[in-house]
Order: C-alpha cells, then structure tokens, then sequence
C-alpha cells in the first residue's frame, strides 16, 4: 500500500511538473481540436457506396501533429498524459453543452443550436474510445521509431519518418474504430436505420488517413522548427530531468 501511494504521488508530481513545461500553445490547440473533432464527427460531408467521411477529418490532423510534437520533445508518456487531459475538458465541456441544450428558453426558437450543443452520447463514446486508443498507439509508434539508428535522431528525415508513419497508423485506427462503434455500432439503432458498411468504415479510415497524412506532411516542418526551437531553448528541462532521475 505504501508503494502505490509513492507512486501515486510521483505520477501526481510528474504531471504537475509537466503541465508547467509544456508550452501553453500547443495544448491549447491541442485541446480545441479535440473539442472540434467531437463537434465536427456530427456531419457525415461523404457518403458514397465505397466511401464515407465525418466532419472530423477536416480538423484531426492536427490534434495528432500536436502529439507528434510532445511526444519528439517531451516522450510518449507526456503525450498520452495530455491526451488524457484534452479528453477529460473535452467530456467536460460536453457536459456544459448539453446543459446549455437543455436549459428552456423563449427567446427564441434554438432547436438547431440545441440539436448541435446537445450532442449525440454515442458519438461521444466513439470518439473518446477511438482518439483515447489511437493516442497511444500514435505515441508509441512514433517513439520506437525515434528511436531508431538514425543518422541525425534530430534532424529532418528522422522526425518527417517518426511523424508520417504514426500518424497514418494512428489516423486509420481513429477512424476506423470511430465509425464502426458509432455507424456501425449505434446508428442502426438510434437513427432510424442509418448506418455505414464495413466497406465504407474501411475505407473512410484509409482515405481519412491518407488525408490526414497529407496535412501532416504540408505542416510537419513547423512541427519540426518547434521541436528544434524547443530543444535549443531546453524547453521543459525540469520535467526531462525529473524523468532522467526517476
């Protein structure tokens, strides 16, 4: 009992000390865009026999280039401690907006502000499930490969390699698992009929991915000039070291 209070606390300092060392920035993006991801996933904008895509893939790439990011600074478990904490004031504000939604006005007529605020429980589920697993698999995708016998572990063709191979992986599993809990899973059920084929989760995952990867590539080298600007400033020293002497 003792040493799991111990650890507990260690953890407890830990993140304490990694909140202080990640710039305010990037969280907050972070943050917002998995807020965004979850508001977005509402809209289905395709859907074809062979193909189907959600409003979330105009905005996921850069929830997973903002992992990419703390993870090549900072180490996998420090981003999969701030995904933890992105989804945590994402249910929260997803709470504040379904009391919003719920809260009788007559000012006017808000049934679509409502419908939108209010959410769908199941596509928070799916979406909290998908992004919560695919952090993880992002994060230590991108690491290991990090960690690799690069020539130059800092320079350009390591992190573009660490970036657009986790991020593919990372992206397809996202929204694969994200479209068959929630069109494949639920929506049958809760909306009338409605639903997606396992052809069309497939292959919203692979061409979400393939997008996404896309977006990754056009923005990586700012993601790649923060990490150098990080490192050169030895951004975050505190939580490095204190990870060094655990």
């Amino acid at each position: 009992m003792t040493k799991l209070k111990e650890l507990i606390r260690r953890e407890k300092q830990g993140f304490e000390i990694l909140l202080r060392c990640v710039p305010a920035t990037v969280v907050t993006l972070f943050v917002v865009s998995v807020i965004c991801m979850n508001l977005l996933a509402n809209k289905t904008l395709v859907q074809l026999p062979w193909i189907a895509l959600d409003g979330g893939v105009l905005i996921s790439w850069l929830s997973f280039m903002c992992m990419d990011i703390i993870t090549k600074h900072f180490g996998p478990k420090a981003s999969n401690q701030i995904s933890l904490l992105a989804s945590g004031i994402n249910l929260l504000t997803c709470l504040i907006f379904y009391i919003a939604s719920i809260i009788p006005s007559s000012a006017a007529d808000y049934t679509a502000f409502d419908s939108i605020l209010g959410g769908t429980w199941f596509i928070l589920l799916g979406s909290t499930v998908a992004f919560l697993l695919s952090a993880m698999i992002n994060n230590a995708l991108n690491h290991a490969i990090g960690r690799m016998a690069w020539k130059n572990p800092n320079g350009k063709t390591a992190y573009a390699m660490q970036c657009y191979v986790s991020t593919f992986i990372g992206q397809l599993m996202d929204n694969l698992i994200f479209s068959v809990i929630v069109f494949m899973g639920f929506a049958p059920v809760f909306w009338n009929g409605f639903h997606w084929t396992f052809v069309q989760c497939l292959m919203c995952a692979v061409t979400g991915a393939v997008a996404e990867l896309v977006m990754e590539i056009l923005f990586s080298p700012i993601g790649y000039r923060i990490t150098t600007r990080w490192r050169e400033k030895a951004v975050g020293r505190d939580y490095l070291e204190w990870m060094n002497g655990r």
